[in-house]
């Protein structure tokens, strides 16, 4: 008996990973947003919290 139409693959060319390696290079600023700069108080807020005082 041979074997079912739909078991009989070609060969893969690898497109599928060229396109993901094409996505993965591109810039992608719809996800990744710059961080605007962080300022005084921010910084200020951040040493507070990381020498343990809460107010």
């Amino acid at each position: 008996m041979s074997k079912h139409l739909a078991d009989h693959r070609k060969g893969s060319t690898g497109s599928r990973v060229k396109h993901f390696l094409r996505l993965a290079k591109t810039a992608r600023e719809t996800w990744h947003r710059p961080r605007g700069e962080a300022g005084k108080t921010r910084l200020v807020q951040f040493l507070r919290i990381e020498r343990g005082r809460e107010v």
